[in-house]
C-alpha cells in the first residue's frame, strides 16, 4: 500500500481542491480557498510523514524521475510541468478581472405594500414585530439572544462576524452584502421592512425596477416566522442601532 502513497495523496489533494473551487455555491473567494488548501496540504503531509514506510513510498516517484531511472518522456513531463504550473500561477494572479464593473449597492428598494408569507398575504404598513409586545426587558434580551445564535448558524456566512458585510464569502457577491453597521442601512428602515427583505430575500424584491442584484436566499422557506424576528432583534442590537418607526418616516418625532 506504501507504493500508492504518493498517487493517494495528489489524487486527495486534487479531489479536495475541485470540491471546494467547483462545488460550493456561492463559491469561496479565492483568500478563503488558498488557506484551505494549505491546511488540507499540511494535513496529507503530516499523515504522510507520520510512518516512515509511507514516507518512502512517498518519496520514491519523485526520487525515480529526479535520479534518471524513469523512461525520458517522463522526466520531460514532470519536469517541464514545474514551470508550467508556477507561471500559469503568475498568470492568474495578474490576469485581468473580465468581471462587470462595480456598482453600487440600492439598498433601500420601495418596499410592496403587502406580501405573501408562507402562503399569507401580509400587510407591510400595520406589521410590527410582536416579539417587543410587553415590555418585559429580561425577555427581550433572551429573545435577542436567540436571535443571535441563529444569526451565526444562517447569516453570518454572508454578513460577517461583526454585521459589517464582510462574511466568509461576501467576496463573492457583487455587491457585497449589506453592512448592518452602516447607519444607512438598517438605522433608517422599520423593522417590517427589514422583515420583508429577510423572508422573501432577492426573488421578492419588486420587479419595476430590476435588474436588482441580491442574493438573499428567501428564508421564510428556511425559518420561522419567530426566528426571522428574532434574528431581526439581533441584527439591531448588535449592530448598535434602534429601528425606525413609521412616525419618524413620515416626518414625525418619535424616537
Amino acid at each position: 500500500m506504501a507504493k500508492w502513497t504518493f498517487p493517494l495523496s495528489l489524487g486527495l489533494w486534487l479531489a479536495a481542491f475541485a470540491g471546494l473551487k467547483f462545488g460550493i455555491r456561492p463559491p469561496i473567494p479565492a483568500s478563503v480557498l488558498m488557506i484551505y488548501m494549505m491546511l488540507i496540504s499540511v494535513g496529507i503531509l503530516v499523515f504522510v510523514a507520520a510512518d516512515e514506510k509511507r514516507f518512502r513510498g512517498f518519496l520514491a516517484p519523485l526520487k525515480a524521475v529526479f535520479e534518471g531511472r524513469v523512461s525520458t518522456v517522463v522526466q520531460i513531463l514532470v519536469i517541464g510541468a514545474i514551470p508550467l504550473l508556477l507561471a500559469g500561477g503568475v498568470y492568474l494572479r495578474i490576469a485581468p478581472d473580465y468581471d462587470s464593473p462595480f456598482e453600487p449597492r440600492v439598498v433601500h428598494p420601495e418596499p410592496p405594500s403587502q406580501f405573501v408569507f408562507k402562503g399569507q398575504r401580509i400587510d407591510q404598513l400595520t406589521l410590527k414585530n410582536p416579539l417587543r409586545e410587553g415590555g418585559d426587558a429580561a425577555k427581550l434580551a433572551k429573545l435577542t439572544n436567540e436571535g443571535k445564535t441563529i444569526y451565526y448558524q444562517n447569516c453570518f456566512y454572508c454578513h460577517g462576524d461583526a454585521l459589517a458585510g464582510d462574511g466568509h464569502f461576501s467576496q463573492a457577491f457583487h455587491p457585497i452584502p449589506a453592512n448592518f453597521r452602516d447607519v444607512g442601512t438598517i438605522s433608517m428602515l422599520q423593522e417590517s421592512y427589514v422583515f420583508w427583505r429577510v423572508s422573501t430575500g432577492g426573488p421578492g424584491l419588486p420587479k419595476g425596477a430590476t435588474p436588482w442584484n441580491s442574493a438573499m436566499p428567501v428564508w421564510q422557506n428556511i425559518l420561522t416566522e419567530e426566528e426571522i424576528w428574532k434574528v431581526i432583534l439581533f441584527i439591531y442590537t448588535g449592530s448598535g442601532s434602534t429601528p425606525r418607526t413609521w412616525e419618524e418616516a413620515s416626518g414625525g418625532t418619535k424616537h
